[in-house]
Formats: structure tokens, C-alpha cells, sequence
């Protein structure tokens, strides 16, 4: 008797059986944050802020500071928004910041603050630093942040 031959699959449909039968391609779907974030945000911010966890369309971000984690915390729906519009889809839903070390992260000579005793308002800011954000959105939004911010907070 003659065995009968299965038909061949190719490994691609193999995966994409096994990705959706193990419900993995959501997950992978959040994961695909981490190739894009640093292109998304732009240099100085992605050496102040990394993602750590994606979670039910929470990405949970390590920032290197309290202070960045203010000034990003008044940008996460924009940041947001530009994850998922390079995403094609609404993977991102919400962002927590939380502060953390940064791994290789360095110091930004652009953007440092005062020594200990004076306020966040002292942040010294020059156009270097807003000129190194690639994105032009998220650059005019960091900057009126940064006047807004300094306007509020008696000088010394």
C-alpha cells in the first residue's frame, strides 16, 4: 500500500497558525515599540527615557529623572499618538513614567539642572538641545513646555 503524501506547508503559514492558535501576535504587536521608540521621540529623549514593559496597552517608560518624567508626563498622549500612527494601529493606549537608571545613558550637556537647592525652573535650555528632537511636533511642544514652566516658578 502506498503511503499518501500530506501536503507541504511552508513554515510562514506554520507560524502564522501557531502565532494565532498561542493568541502571540498581539504581544508581538506591542513589542514592535522597541525597534521604533528612539526614531519616534528623537535623541535627547530617548537618552533620558526607554521603554521597559508593554502591558493591556500600557508601555511603562523608565526615565532618568524626575524632571524628565514631568516634562514627558505633559507629552505622553502626543508620544503616544506617533507610536501608534508609525504602528498602524492603536497599540499604545497609555504611557507610565517611571524613574529609573537608563542604561548608557549620558549626560546631556544640553540640558542640565542647577546644583540642589535651586528650582526646576532653573533648567538651563539652549537651542541645541530643542534643535537635536527630530520630530518638529514634539520639539515645539517640549519647548512651549519648557517656557511655560519657567514662567511659573519664581527666578531666585
Amino acid at each position: 500500500m502506498a503511503k499518501k503524501s500530506l501536503p507541504i506547508e511552508t513554515l510562514g503559514s506554520v507560524l502564522e497558525q501557531s502565532l494565532k492558535r498561542l493568541d502571540l501576535a498581539a504581544r508581538l504587536d506591542e513589542y514592535s515599540v522597541w525597534p521604533i521608540w528612539n526614531d519616534v521621540v528623537g535623541a535627547v529623549i530617548a537618552r533620558n527615557a526607554q521603554p521597559e514593559k508593554i502591558r493591556n496597552g500600557t508601555l511603562f517608560v523608565k526615565v532618568s529623572s524626575p524632571v524628565w518624567m514631568q516634562q514627558l508626563q505633559f507629552m505622553k498622549d502626543m508620544i503616544a499618538g506617533k507610536l501608534n500612527h508609525r504602528l498602524k494601529s492603536e497599540v499604545v493606549k497609555n504611557i507610565f513614567f517611571m524613574v529609573g537608571r537608563i542604561d548608557g545613558a549620558v549626560e546631556s550637556p544640553e540640558l542640565t539642572e542647577q546644583p540642589e537647592g535651586n528650582s526646576v525652573a532653573e533648567v538651563q535650555l539652549n537651542d541645541g538641545f530643542l534643535e537635536s528632537i527630530a520630530d518638529p511636533e514634539i520639539r515645539a511642544a517640549f519647548k512651549r513646555l519648557l517656557r511655560s514652566h519657567s514662567r511659573r516658578r519664581p527666578k531666585r
